[in-house]
């Protein structure tokens, strides 16, 4: 744990700074913590969540996509992905995402509704 241990704050201290609406100060921790760790998905889903809400959607996209090649199954990672391939104008991707994130959840009202409410295809 010793040699993780700078990893670990660092993610933690990211996600406690974008919980408290710092997103800048989030991303400049957690691409840090990716920068040590590149192949933890949970600082690729986080640093993807936080660059969202900081409107960067092409590395939303980018960091996500890496997330969920280490976490195929990760219901909220599609979603997050989806709202950033529906934030680059990519609707029918985005429909892809949110498609997997309902299936691997269908009891998510928020991923279903996020489905709906894309333009018809």
């Amino acid at each position: 744990m010793d040699d993780d241990a700078p990893v670990y704050e660092l993610f933690v201290r990211g996600r406690e700074l974008l919980r408290a609406g710092d997103t800048g100060g989030a991303i400049e921790r957690l691409e840090q913590a990716r920068d040590l760790d590149p192949d933890k998905g949970s600082i690729r889903e986080t640093l993807g969540l936080a660059y969202l809400r900081a409107s960067r959607m092409m590395e939303a996209e980018a960091e996500l996509t890496v997330a969920l090649d280490l976490a195929p199954n990760d219901a909220y990672c599609y979603y997050l992905l989806g709202r950033a391939q529906q934030g680059l104008g990519f609707v029918e991707l985005a429909r892809g995402s949110f498609k997997m994130a309902h299936w691997l959840d269908p009891r998510s009202d928020e991923y279903r509704r996020a489905l709906e409410r894309l333009p018809a295809a």
